[in-house]
């Protein structure tokens, strides 16, 4: 049975929130391409070990995956590891300014401003603090070292403050940090969202047992693509058992080795926080940025639909997970080569493989997971697929 498959006896799913569970099943009812998981990817490192595998009552994969949907924990504190492993090059801390500079371009070029900090959680390991209480508050705190950078969202207040700078970041509306457009995936309930979003007919999806996460007694549920030429090998989520709350997820390439993305709370707790704990008040001689609002913000602001919108006919090319984006830069040349850009376009080079088909020649940058393909009329194709599956694409797209 497709795509939910278990050796799992049938049993009666709690039916705790089960009108809530009806209102949000519905938006893992339309697959999204694979693209949309990978584009995500800021991982999160591996929870406490597992201490045993408790002895729950039995479930199918498809009740596991209802009881994720009917979830609707409103209350939790903890702490989450985070980490991402995509096999980049080490460029000395290079990449990171890049993306941070990039985040920084689209803000108000503040340190605080959630779109220019939160880019760090695309590389290394950190700590993440997390709480939540209602819909109107909410507080993310990434820990490095003695300093400390805070998101939080209290009614119609956001702020960011990065310890390091002193500076501050506020901005009003309603809505939370991630309706602000703000934050990315910190934990894993965000990436299971995601990856739930692509289960079609194109997925194997299972119950693999039991574990204990962060004290917490859990379901694991797994999801394997049924397609070749994907980079994704499984992805694996524990299940809180009594809130249906992810706890862990997982995300290992088909190539093996260590994940690509292992999300994990260490600690958790679903008391209601202290209110002070979402209380914030500029520190004394702290720069503050107001972010810009009405006509202003609109002058500035980037076109509705985002990044997709300023890309030239963007579309997805083929189905599930072997999906993948192709667009058009409109520079043709491929590479930046010549006297402006120095050497800038044979240090690319060198980080990529030369390719050609009946598309015409390009260069092919990989990672353990995505991989991009770079034409040299200046079109690019992405996905979590493989390289030979990228030119496929782009002969089929030509």
């Amino acid at each position: 049975m497709a795509p939910y498959e278990s050796d799992d006896a049938p049993g009666a799913a709690r039916d705790e929130d089960a009108r809530t569970g009806r209102r949000r099943a519905a938006r893992y009812a339309v697959p999204v391409a694979v693209v949309g998981v990978a584009a995500a990817t800021i991982g999160l490192v591996p929870a406490l070990a597992d201490s045993g595998d408790p002895d729950l009552p039995r479930i199918s994969a498809e009740q596991l995956v209802q009881k994720i949907a009917a979830s609707d924990v409103q209350r939790l504190s903890g702490t989450v590891k985070i980490t991402t492993d995509l096999g980049l090059p080490d460029l000395g801390g290079l990449e990171k300014g890049m993306l941070s500079g990039a985040a920084q371009g689209s803000g108000d070029g503040s340190s605080a401003d959630p779109r220019a900090k939160l880019t760090e959680l695309v590389s290394g390991t950190h700590t993440v603090r997390v709480a939540a209480d209602g819909p109107d508050r909410q507080k993310l705190s990434l820990l490095e070292g003695g300093e400390e950078y805070s998101l939080i969202h209290n009614g119609k207040d956001v702020w960011g403050y990065d310890s390091r700078s002193n500076e501050v970041h506020h901005s009003t509306g309603a809505g939370s940090g991630k309706d602000h457009g703000a934050e990315p995936p910190t934990t894993p309930e965000d990436f299971a969202d995601e990856a739930l979003k692509s289960v079609d007919d194109t997925t194997s999806v299972t119950v693999d047992g039991t574990a204990q996460v962060a004290g917490r007694d859990a379901y694991k549920l797994l999801i394997k693509p049924r397609q070749s030429g994907t980079t994704v090998g499984a992805i694996s989520i524990a299940v809180d058992a009594r809130t249906g709350l992810p706890l862990k997820f997982t995300l290992t390439p088909k190539s093996g080795g260590a994940a690509v993305l292992d999300a994990g709370f260490t600690q958790v707790s679903f008391a209601r926080p202290a209110a002070s704990a979402f209380d914030f008040t500029p520190p004394k001689g702290a720069k503050v940025t107001e972010e810009k609002e009405g006509a202003e913000a609109h002058e500035h602001a980037p076109e509705p639909g985002g990044f997709a919108r300023e890309l030239d006919g963007l579309k997805v090319l083929g189905k599930g997970w072997t999906s993948v984006a192709a667009f058009d830069t409109g520079a043709a040349g491929g590479l930046p080569t010549g006297p402006r850009s120095g050497d800038l376009g044979g240090f690319l080079g060198s980080l990529g493989d030369q390719v050609s088909g009946e598309f015409g020649k390009g260069t092919v940058f990989s990672t353990r997971l995505v991989n991009a393909l770079i034409t040299d009329d200046g079109k690019v194709y992405a996905g979590a697929v493989t390289k030979d599956a990228l030119v496929k694409a782009a002969d089929a797209g030509k």
